[in-house]
């Protein structure tokens, strides 16, 4: 453990339950459980698992000028970003992108939520709180704006799995009315009781919180936002309402496999110091219909457009679950057996398998008879050439070499984005 690394208010009872602990983004987390890796990435596809998120940071941006300033440091377009229709962020609605600085390069990815019109909720990486804060702060200028830093002033937990949505019912004080009208990527209430959205989410002893739609699992669930001083209550209240339907605590491992097989980055390893340009995520920048310009000026924006031999990210799976290491001197070996780029992330999806060429999940609706999900490596590799969906490459490390496949999707069959009525 690194010294000086900061606990959470659960640290107690992840030690006290046997956690594997160790130092991320600054502070002591589980890594697993005694129940495993691999079984805590398996409830939350079939089931539900619990995480302690709460060594994410966030940021409170307000006044008259803070939507201007997040449209001047954030890369999404909040005048044209929510569905189909390309809306505007309103209250109670979220959006994905990346904080950019003047190269183009990521200072980090974030959530940004509207809590009313002049009030958003910025959602950062651990031990980022500070530097986006002054980030922010930095160009504002003697614009009529607030930035304040709310690291380790709040509670986090994630709920994530298919029956995420029957185990949250149990502890909330008006289900019906919370649920109700709760997409992807939206959210209710406010942690803070004075907060006037405070009452739109309580829990069944009054508690506020805000409730998300969102998470970094790929399937359904919520973040939940709660006063620091109430989250073991909640934790262990969940965790027991949940047992009967399968619920689990789950670490750090399980989030990092569950996430690289949804196609989601790592900030700092899949996006970091180089151009956010070539890349599984467009989504989170703002491009205009013709899918080259953009709609809006923003930090970074001029030097996307002259960004030259930036490489490309492509997600990719493999063929059995064997993984490397994405250590220094790994390395991404084209078909001719030239040197091409290097592994940003290589885990173990567990939850799927290949069968006659294809990848099903075990939750995949249709998956073969007989299909036994046997998991497979995935991750990022950043390469120096154009690669195509399809194509074979090989990735190495110091133990060894495997054959892996370029794809533009990884799990299938994610349950992130179904209607909650569905899930109830």
């Amino acid at each position: 453990m690194e010294a000086g690394s900061r606990r959470t208010p659960l640290c107690e009872w992840h030690l006290g339950h046997g956690a594997n602990m160790g130092s991320f983004g600054g502070y002591e987390m589980p890594l697993w459980y005694p129940t495993g890796a691999k079984e805590e990435h398996l409830a939350v596809v079939q089931r539900a698992g619990v995480f302690d998120t709460s060594h994410m940071a966030a940021i409170h941006v307000s006044g008259p000028d803070a939507r201007w300033l997040l449209q001047h440091c954030y890369t999404k377009d909040l005048e044209a970003c929510v569905g189909k229709s390309r809306a505007p962020l309103a209250p109670g609605k979220s959006v994905y992108g990346v904080f950019l600085n003047e190269k183009g390069e990521v200072l980090d990815d974030s959530i940004v939520a509207e809590i009313a019109p002049d009030l958003y909720l910025v959602v950062v990486n651990a031990g980022m709180g500070g530097a986006i804060g002054c980030h922010l702060s930095g160009h504002a200028g003697s614009r009529d704006v607030a930035v304040r830093d709310l690291t380790d002033q709040f509670g986090k937990i994630d709920l994530q799995g298919p029956l995420a949505g029957k185990i949250v019912s149990k502890i909330l004080a008006e289900p019906a009315k919370v649920l109700d009208s709760l997409p992807y990527f939206s959210f209710k209430g406010h942690f803070d009781p004075a907060s006037p959205c405070a009452a739109a989410a309580r829990l069944w002893d009054s508690t506020p919180v805000l409730l998300s739609r969102t998470g970094y699992t790929g399937e359904f669930g919520f973040e939940v936002f709660i006063q620091a001083e109430r989250l073991v209550q909640v934790w262990k209240t969940l965790l027991s309402v949940g047992e009967p339907l399968g619920l689990i605590p789950c670490g750090l491992a399980a989030r990092d496999s569950l996430r690289a097989g949804a196609v989601l980055p790592l900030s700092h390893q899949d996006i970091g110091a180089w151009p956010f340009v070539n890349h599984p995520w467009p989504f989170a920048l703002p491009y205009a219909g013709d899918g080259a310009s953009f709609t809006k000026d923003f930090i970074g924006r001029d030097a996307l457009g002259k960004a030259r031999g930036a490489g490309y990210t492509y997600p990719f799976a493999g063929y059995d679950l064997r993984k490397v290491s994405a250590e220094e001197g790994a390395g991404v070996l084209d078909e001719q057996g030239r040197e091409i780029g290097k592994i940003l992330s290589c885990v173990t999806d567990m939850a799927i398998g290949r069968h006659e060429g294809r990848i099903y999940s075990i939750a995949s609706p249709n998956r073969p008879e007989g299909f036994e999900a046997r998991g497979l490596c995935c991750g990022f590799i950043k390469v120096r050439e154009k690669l195509i969906p399809g194509q074979n490459v090989e990735i190495r490390d110091s133990r060894r070499k495997i054959r892996v496949e370029v794809v533009e999707d990884i799990r299938p069959d994610r349950t992130a984005r179904r209607a909650l009525k569905d899930m109830l």
